[in-house]
């Protein structure tokens, strides 16, 4: 595995929704943008900025931890999206598409966590023989 952020591709798929989120943002008036918008950025952003703190850990348990941490801000920025569209913020479509985007996200991320610390876990197993 590469110790280069940027060569992962979850997490360079997490970055990416941030920065679509924060333009979506941009877009709504000054009151919506202050409260709402604020809540909605930072879930979002939370995703990427945990699985990069996580990344830059020593220990494969606190990468795992992180990895949780933004686990909890994938549903955290759903209940925003739905707030927003429900609130006519965003669009069906609009809504859709960001939905879609974090449950790719989703997914790639359980199976990150399920894949970190395999290379370790396995070379324990193989030195117990």
């Amino acid at each position: 595995m590469s110790n280069r952020i940027e060569d992962l591709e979850l997490y360079l798929l997490a970055e990416k929704f941030g920065d679509q989120i924060w333009f979506v943002v941009m877009e709504w008036p000054y009151f919506v943008r202050d409260g709402f918008g604020k809540q909605l950025s930072n879930a979002s952003d939370s995703i990427s900025s945990n699985i990069a703190e996580g990344f830059g850990r020593f220990h494969y348990k606190e990468n795992k931890n992180f990895c949780y941490f933004s686990r909890g801000s994938i549903i955290e920025t759903k209940g925003w999206l739905r707030k927003a569209r429900n609130r006519n913020l965003i669009t069906e479509h609009q809504f859709l598409d960001l939905i879609g985007q974090l449950e790719t996200i989703h997914l790639k991320l359980n199976i990150y966590i399920k894949a970190i610390g395999k290379k370790i876990d396995n070379s324990k197993s193989t030195n117990n023989d």
